[in-house]
């Protein structure tokens, strides 16, 4: 058998490539190297701009300088940076290496001592994750998920005043309006949203153990844990001044826990259009080219829906168990967490691959209105409760004595098709006022909405 070229092992990298690339500027290996870059070379403009240790600030020439090396870095950098780490074994010392490199080319090399200073290589890397995790759940993640609130949004105005059957336990139940259900999704996505809005970033920078000894060692009449906060705070997160050796991922399970609720109901959301197609409440709107079935020609199977369920379900998997594992970490410092957090751009890559097809699903759907008006029509016997209710406040104000109207509608609609023409000589026959007669006379399945299409109102913007 002839060998296959190299071929990637996640589909992600593969046939899902085009739809979640973005995130790789970010939560790749490159994209973490770079943030580590970022790091050392802001703590060496950090430390020098303190005058630390006879340093002195650099000109505004340099600390630009220093700064390309993060904006230009590319393949260059990545090719040395596997060279280096092929003899260092060790991905943070290969950075360090890089920079040290890069100060004797910008004749920086009278503070290539200041590169890394008393860093632990988890000073380093709890900020560079912190800062990719960041930008890539507020560039690329967030904007997607804002996509599907607003296609559902749009939906839900356009529907808002159209009746349709509910059907709780998936039976005829009282009837509401398909705007009023998409705007359910809308309340609460909005809500989990609110809350990933609201994360805070955490980052260390404390050494070894969190104690900053070393610092102190070096020179025990500064505030280091000020300078570290100044510094922290400086790339815009927030700081933990009480940690291991490791920043205590906390503020990754709260985010990836969330994330994967905003999934759990999106996959709600995907289950409950899936069976409104089945039951002929949307129809899908035929794609130029497309292929439903490669037997039954006729076909046009909700894939989109289908494709987002599956990968929601990846997505939760993956990110349930960062959320449960980067949590613990043995006494001062285990490495679990290092190859784990290595995954955080599988989750939410899976994640936005699953935003993608509920966003193009969304806009490949038409609401057939005549088949939800047949449905409500075919099922008189859901406004029993409207009935009965209106006979227990009857009875309640004194203008009627039926005994149990609960039981006396059970008796009449309880599996069974009522038609309009029964319910209206049932309600002639009914020991209650003329007024509560004529208002239930009144009454249709479609009429019998309350307030679903007002809301709608609740989900608008500001």
């Amino acid at each position: 058998m002839t060998p296959l070229p190299e071929q990637v092992l996640s589909p992600l990298d593969g046939r899902y490539k085009p739809v979640v690339s973005a995130l790789g500027e970010y939560l790749s290996e490159a994209g973490l190297n770079r943030a580590r870059v970022q790091v050392e070379v802001e703590w060496l403009i950090h430390l020098t701009g303190k005058r630390m240790f006879g340093s002195s600030p650099l000109s505004d020439d340099q600390i630009a300088a220093l700064r390309h090396l993060v904006t230009d870095f590319g393949q260059a950098e990545i090719d040395e940076l596997a060279e280096l780490e092929a003899t260092t074994r060790h991905d943070v010392k290969a950075v360090e290496y890089l920079v040290r490199h890069r100060l004797e080319a910008l004749g920086l090399i009278h503070i290539a001592e200041l590169t890394h200073f008393a860093c632990t290589s988890e000073d380093i890397n709890n900020l560079s994750y912190a800062l990719v995790i960041e930008a890539a759940v507020l560039k690329i993640w967030l904007p997607k998920l804002e996509s599907v609130i607003g296609a559902l949004r749009s939906l839900a105005e356009k529907h808002r005043a159209v009746p349709m059957l509910s059907r709780t336990h998936g039976q005829p139940a009282t009837p509401t309006t398909m705007g009023k259900e998409l705007a359910v999704f809308v309340f609460r996505l909005e809500r989990i949203k609110a809350q990933i809005e609201a994360t805070e970033y955490l980052g260390k920078f404390s050494g070894a153990t969190g104690t900053w000894a070393a610092h102190l060692a070096a020179d025990d009449t500064v505030d280091w844990p000020a300078i570290s906060r100044e510094f922290v705070t400086s790339l815009g997160l927030v700081f933990n001044p009480l940690t291991t050796q490791i920043e205590s991922h906390d503020w990754q399970a709260e985010l990836y826990q969330r994330v994967s609720h905003v999934g759990r109901v999106l996959h709600n959301l995907c289950t409950d259009v899936w069976t409104y197609i089945s039951l002929g409440y949307f129809k899908q709107i035929p794609q130029a080219g497309a292929t439903g079935s490669s037997t039954m020609p006729h076909k046009i199977n909700p894939i989109r829906f289908e494709n987002a369920e599956a990968n929601l379900e990846l997505a939760s998997a993956i990110l349930d168990s960062l959320s449960a594992t980067l949590v613990t970490s043995r006494l001062q410092r285990d490495l679990t967490d290092s190859t784990t957090q290595r995954n955080i751009g599988v989750g939410l890559g899976h994640s936005l691959l699953a935003l993608d097809n509920i966003v193009r699903g969304l806009g490949e759907i038409d609401l057939d209105v005549a088949v939800l008006a047949a449905d409500l029509d075919s099922n008189w016997e859901v406004l029993g409760e409207a009935i009965q209710t209106v006979i227990r406040a009857e009875v309640a104000a004194g203008r009627s004595q039926i005994e149990d109207p609960y039981a006396l509608l059970k008796e009449l609609t309880r599996g069974k098709r009522i038609g309009q023409a029964e319910l209206v000589t049932f309600v002639g026959d009914l020991d209650i006022s003329d007024a509560a007669k004529a208002r239930l006379t009144a009454l249709t399945p479609a009429s019998y909405i309350g307030v679903a299409e007002q809301l709608v109102d609740e989900v608008r913007r500001p």
